[in-house]
């Protein structure tokens, strides 16, 4: 009998040959030092990365090359620092497959579950999601390299950028690509932020950030302190409380913010056409967003007030954080308190040279600050550091000279979302990864425009031939008379 997933596969490679019109290779091939030169290096292969590719090998951009720090199997945060039991995102959702039907998630999980497990379903959980990125992997096999972390892009003449890349043993290699993509993650332009205050206080085996590897059993009995109210914040409240932990929570906010503006944003017109947008209007849009702040997912806040060891601690931002005996202290406007351990969900900042691939660029980078003047002043809530980005989503430079240099990088990550009001997650994915395709396409077709029409100058196969068509039928003659 066959495997329902296998003849899935089966079904999406026929409709990908259906949809292959025009299928005839076009990029120029290009050459550097005697090395060939990569149309696309992409830099991360998990659900972003994959569909930028699967979109590109559509349109027959196919000399490309993914990187991804993790082996496989391992990539992704789905099966590490995500610690939801579900997606947030509608179980409808679609993107990864790039219109093509039977590699949507939809069409994976009855394969796998069947129609009424589909039917039953209310969210899709998080290691579901990651089976199918996986499966999804298998059936397009974009040419990925893995258990290599690309540590510097140095841009070169001739519109070409050095990838240089370290394996897990320090070898370093290099390859050159004439268009680079960023999609390793959300804190691909920046870090994970733990407060500085939080960094100088405390010893790291007291403290952890939502994003890293925390031992959650070790836990048991302890009493945790959470800094932050988002969902992160509470995923891993809820992991902590599970292992029997005592957990008190601490947010600046009087309370919880109950409205979630990202559901508000997941409509076409928004999600496709936002980056047309003047800058006025976008930053109007994403002061109002940021403003509003996100809350976490009911079923997620539930799966922390199950708990009677479980307290929110409302209008307490930390006045004084130290170490004494081994344990934590912790002072607010509220009183003070004593934790075992602390684990810190405050989000992502944007820093270009906190990444190693993008230290060399950074000073070139433009932001919003450097692009929008509103960016500059009070209450920006951080997204004056924002990349201020092109409508492809490549970065933009400070200078005529960087934004040459800058167009053919590519930013596919949270921190697009001013530019693009989208923040390259699921929802947004088919829009924003469109934009990305149309925009490589664009750079690759404009920049051999010459060599292009060199080409159609010396194109001379003959379509037609009179001289190969066959002798006049005498069955056909004209036979009609000449009239007298």
């Amino acid at each position: 009998m066959t495997d329902p997933l296998d003849a899935l596969a089966a079904q999406a490679q026929a409709q990908l040959d259906m949809l292959s019109y025009p299928a005839r290779p076009w990029v120029v091939p290009r050459q550097h030092e005697g090395t060939e030169v990569l149309d696309v290096a992409i830099v991360g292969a998990g659900q972003s990365g994959m569909t930028i590719a699967l979109g590109l090998m559509r349109e027959n951009v196919t000399n490309i090359r993914l990187y991804e720090r993790a082996l496989p199997g391992k990539a992704g945060p789905w099966r590490s620092f995500a610690r939801m039991k579900t997606l947030r995102t509608p179980k409808h959702v679609s993107g990864p497959e790039m219109g093509i039907p039977a590699l949507t998630p939809e069409a994976w999980y009855r394969a796998r579950f069947g129609d009424l497990a589909w039917a039953q379903l209310g969210k899709i959980p998080r290691e579901d999601w990651q089976d199918y990125l996986d499966w999804l992997r298998d059936t397009v096999n974009p040419p990925i390299r893995h258990g290599v972390e690309v540590v510097d892009l140095e841009p070169l003449p001739g519109g070409i950028t050095a990838v240089r890349q370290r394996d897990a043993a320090g070898r370093e290699t290099v390859d050159y690509a004439r268009a680079v993509v960023l999609t390793p993650g959300i804190e691909a332009t920046g870090a994970w932020a733990v407060p500085d205050f939080a960094r100088a206080a405390l010893p790291e085996p007291l403290f952890a950030h939502t994003a890293d590897d925390i031992d959650f059993a070790a836990l048991k009995g302890k009493r945790v302190a959470v800094l932050g109210g988002g969902a992160s914040a509470f995923d891993n409240a809820a992991r902590a409380l599970e292992a029997g932990a005592h957990v008190d929570m601490f947010v600046r906010r009087p309370k919880l913010p109950p409205v979630n503006p990202y559901r508000w944003m997941e409509f076409t017109g928004f999600l496709r056409n936002f980056p047309d947008l003047d800058d006025a209007r976008k930053w109007a849009f994403m002061q109002r967003i940021f403003r509003m702040n996100q809350p976490p997912p009911q079923d997620t806040y539930n799966r922390c007030a199950v708990f009677g060891a479980f307290r929110i601690h409302y209008e307490s931002p930390f006045t004084d954080l130290h170490e004494a005996g081994g344990k934590i202290r912790i002072t607010t406007p509220k009183g003070g308190f004593d934790a075992d351990f602390l684990i810190v969900g405050t989000g992502m900042v944007v820093d270009f040279t906190a990444r190693p691939e993008l230290r060399r660029m950074a000073a070139d980078i433009a932001t919003w600050a450097d692009r929008h003047g509103p960016a500059r002043g009070p209450g920006d809530y951080g997204l004056g550091s924002y990349p201020y980005l092109g409508d492809a989503f490549q970065f933009r430079g400070k200078t005529e000279e960087s934004d040459a240099m800058l167009a053919r990088h590519y930013c596919y990550t949270f921190a697009s979302m001013v530019s693009q009001g989208c923040s390259a997650g699921i929802s947004a994915l088919k829009f924003g990864a469109e934009r990305v395709v149309r925009g490589i396409t664009r750079q690759l077709f404009t920049e051999d425009a010459d060599a292009h029409l060199a080409a159609l100058m010396a194109y001379d196969e003959p379509e037609l031939r009179p001289e190969a068509a066959p002798m006049p039928d005498p069955a056909l003659a004209d036979s009609s008379e000449t009239p007298v």
